[in-house]
């Protein structure tokens, strides 16, 4: 089938590659249908389910924490705001940082999507057993490193 091992892994590091993808947006997706009820969609699911279980933070860190442009950061605050889910507060030892933090209305919501949230995640991971989720973790994770630092030649 392959003519070299090298025809090889290159077959299956696209082949991973589209897997990878693949799985990520049928989670997305299943997640985005379960969150549709409630006029939220996946960036300010993440910034909510953030803000819920970490607490407040600085506006300006969050887009690395949940893996979006910080330019849609603001965006995606006002948005929350106008729904009375956050609000910024001023930091009162550096007037530079504004934190986004979760409002009651904001905190009752997550009280009802996040259990909801678990038990879909739980659900979906449901097909792989304990040491398999640990292995699959620690290689995405390795995965994920590596590509960070990879510069191409």
């Amino acid at each position: 089938m392959y003519k070299t091992l090298k025809d090889k892994d290159t077959a299956l590091s696209l082949k991973l590659f589209v897997v990878l993808s693949r799985a990520l947006e049928a989670i997305e997706r299943k997640t985005a249908e379960s969150i549709k009820d409630y006029d939220l969609n996946l960036t300010e699911f993440a910034v909510l389910e953030l803000l819920f279980n970490k607490g407040d933070q600085p506006i300006q860190k969050i887009g690395q924490k949940i893996l979006i442009a910080s330019s849609s950061i603001t965006y995606v605050v006002d948005k929350l705001e106008k729904k009375k889910y956050v609000m910024r507060v001023a930091c009162p030892t550096d007037r530079r940082v504004t934190y986004a933090a979760i409002t009651d209305e904001g905190r009752g919501l997550m009280g009802e999507i996040f259990p909801k949230h678990l038990e879909l995640m739980t659900g979906i991971m449901s097909t792989l057993g304990i040491e398999e989720k640990e292995m699959v973790i620690e290689q995405i994770k390795k995965l994920g490193l590596f590509a960070n630092d990879y510069k191409p030649v």
